[in-house]
């Protein structure tokens, strides 16, 4: 049994994982604002502040994370700023202080998304993000020692949002929530690192 801590455990896909992995390993949830203990992964001393608490774990999972959307012709760069802060930043964050708490053979899974490929209307913001996250989990996977791995789950639409993101992703093909948390489980379980588990 591992201590696997998943931030964002209250959402959509946060919800799946847990439900996922609870049954075989210690699951402590995590949130800005519900969960076992809170977070805000925008503020350094936030995440700090978490991992002191929890001490040593065995895994990471972040589901969590805020990106803009809005059209590239009245986008400013504040608003691009948002994604680059929460999504990319925060769950950046997450592995470069979490690597620390882990312990020896220990994962960090990390979320981006189908449009780090698949671009759609209004969708900038969360394309680059997704795309820096899949680039970050490639190159850091190659420098963490102690057999430390680290991948990424990129998935498309869940069909428990599809009522509030359908509109955006014509012609896509949603999946359940528990479906990709699958892809989560082999990252936790599993032995690959560097990779980007895409959920399509």
């Amino acid at each position: 049994m591992k201590k696997i801590v998943v931030i964002g455990a209250s959402g959509t896909l946060g919800k799946a994982v847990v439900d996922n992995l609870a049954g075989r390993h210690e699951v402590i949830r995590v949130g800005k604002t519900h969960g076992e203990f809170q977070v805000d992964i925008t503020i350094p001393e936030s995440v700090q502040a978490l991992f002191g608490r929890l001490g040593k774990v065995d895994g990471i999972i972040s589901t969590t994370g805020q990106m803009f959307f809005g059209p590239v012709t009245q986008m400013r760069a504040e608003d691009f700023a948002i994604g680059l802060n929460d999504k990319l930043l925060g769950q950046v964050r997450l592995a470069l202080v979490g690597q620390h708490y882990l312990n020896d053979g220990g994962s960090i899974t990390l979320t981006s998304g189908i449009l780090s490929d698949q671009p759609i209307h209004a969708g900038a913001n969360a394309s680059s993000v997704n795309a820096a996250l899949d680039g970050f989990v490639r190159a850091a996977a190659v420098e963490l020692g102690r057999g430390l791995r680290i991948n990424a789950v990129s998935p498309t639409v869940v069909q428990e949002s599809w009522g509030a993101y359908g509109p955006f992703f014509p012609g896509f093909e949603a999946v359940s929530a528990a479906r990709v948390a699958l892809a989560y489980q082999r990252s936790v379980e599993g032995p690959q690192t560097g990779q980007v588990y895409r959920v399509w």
